[in-house]
């Protein structure tokens, strides 16, 4: 039983560190570019876009492709770089135990 309750109370401690991490993940953000720096964009750990920069140079109205494209690698690069930061974070708080269903 005193294992149980052990078992217990490490659990609840691991959740309410999650939590806080989950926190602090808003303010901690990744920053990805595409089209050699033309089009940055910035997100945080909760995987939101928080800003996108576009370079008036890369703006050409005869190739809005080219542009749409830019901003969708950048933003797909931006929030895979965003969760590797928190899967590194994640890892640190279990001990590089992978828990299912966690973040």
């Amino acid at each position: 039983m005193k294992n149980m309750n052990k078992m217990m109370k490490q659990a609840q401690q691991l959740q309410t560190k999650m939590a806080k991490l989950q926190e602090e993940m808003g303010d901690k953000t990744v920053e990805a570019t595409a089209g050699g720096g033309m089009v940055k964009v910035v997100a945080n750990g909760k995987q939101q876009v928080v800003s996108i920069q576009v370079e008036k140079e890369v703006v050409d109205p005869e190739d809005v492709e080219m542009l749409q494209d830019l901003i969708v690698a950048a933003v797909n690069e931006a929030l895979s770089r965003s969760q590797a930061m928190v899967n590194e974070e994640m890892s640190k708080l279990t001990g590089g135990m992978n828990i299912p269903g966690l973040m």
